[in-house]
């Protein structure tokens, strides 16, 4: 199983982050749940960027690429495998960092890739 960080998780059920929060965690996967709104996705509170999470595997983006800047330090240090740019995430900038930092960038669909067992 891949510990998954979310980074613009939400608890509004018509958001991809809440979908993929549910369907991460009936696939068996722990998650930690990063954003800006109070409140739980997938019985996991969501918190605020701070606390540095050594032991994740992929971190997945739902937060627009205006936005990621002030998370590039943050998820350099939490060392994650990969990095999943969902769509309207991509970031050459971060990509780019990423790569330099041997941490993989994919930019693909967490829901899809779960959906048909490529995560």
């Amino acid at each position: 199983m891949k510990k998954t960080l979310i980074i613009g998780a939400s608890p509004n059920p018509e958001r991809y982050a809440y979908r993929a929060a549910h369907m991460l965690t009936a696939k068996g996967h722990d998650i930690v749940n990063i954003g800006i709104k109070k409140g739980e996705v997938a019985g996991v509170e969501i918190e605020k960027q701070g606390v540095i999470h050594h032991d994740i595997d992929t971190v997945t983006l739902y937060i627009g690429t205006h936005l990621q800047d002030q998370y590039y330090d943050y998820i350099l240090e939490t060392k994650p495998k990969r990095v999943v740019f969902n769509p309207g995430t991509e970031n050459v900038e971060l990509e780019s960092l990423l790569v330099a930092n041997g941490i993989e960038p994919v930019e693909a669909c967490t829901l899809v890739l779960l959906s048909t067992g490529q995560y």
